[in-house]
């Protein structure tokens, strides 16, 4: 049975198979196990680093080239949206952002699958947000297979530093993820959590 996982109107599903007359960049849009050496794949990566190369490469008190180079880079951004130096992603075209967004120094987000951020959000440095797996089996891994799981954040979240973000999690409304936490599973409203794996130390008010 596949595992599906409803992300705006696109059904992902962590399976193999497919319709064998699909691409493999179209497998990696559904959710399908797909094969990274693809050359289509690859050349997405190669223009997300192209366009991390070039946010890196302006004056970081240049806001307004800043915000150009982003909403150029994202699928979608609010009207603030600040990224600091060392910022590296997998596609940059399936990361949207809202209002008010910060991504501390040395972020990473591997956007195989779209990454959908609230407003209000904050991401400390050295943190991983990634939406991309591998099979488990050696001829899998060997053959460089992958899939993507969409990731989504709420509103008013502040992730902290060295934290990681697994494939496939939802994370509420109005939460706080502690330093270094690794978050493995969907988290709720309201709350903090701490730890490998991440579980819920305090509850907040609404």
């Amino acid at each position: 049975m596949s595992n599906e996982k409803t992300c705006g109107n696109k059904q992902f599903h962590s399976q193999k198979g497919g319709d064998k007359n699909m691409t493999e960049l179209e497998k990696l849009d559904a959710g399908l196990e797909y094969s990274v050496l693809d050359p289509e794949v690859d050349a997405r990566k190669k223009n997300a680093v192209i366009g991390c190369a070039r946010l890196a490469a302006i004056d970081p008190t240049d806001y307004e080239a800043q915000y150009a180079a982003i909403r150029e880079l994202f699928g979608t951004a609010g009207k603030v949206a600040n990224v600091l130096p060392g910022f590296r992603c997998d596609y940059g075209k399936n990361i949207h952002v809202g209002e008010d967004f910060l991504a501390n120094y040395n972020v990473t987000i591997l956007d195989i699958a779209p990454v959908r951020i609230g407003d209000y959000c904050m991401i400390g440095p050295n943190t991983l947000i990634t939406t991309v797996g591998h099979p488990l089996s050696v001829k899998g891994r060997r053959e460089k297979k992958a899939y993507g799981k969409p990731v989504a954040i709420g509103d008013d979240v502040w992730i902290g530093g060295n934290c990681t973000i697994l494939p496939g999690v939802t994370i509420g409304n109005n939460v706080v993820i502690a330093a270094g936490a690794v978050v493995t599973k969907d988290i709720p409203d309201n709350c903090v959590v701490a730890g490998i794996p991440a579980k819920i130390i305090k509850r907040l008010e609404e």
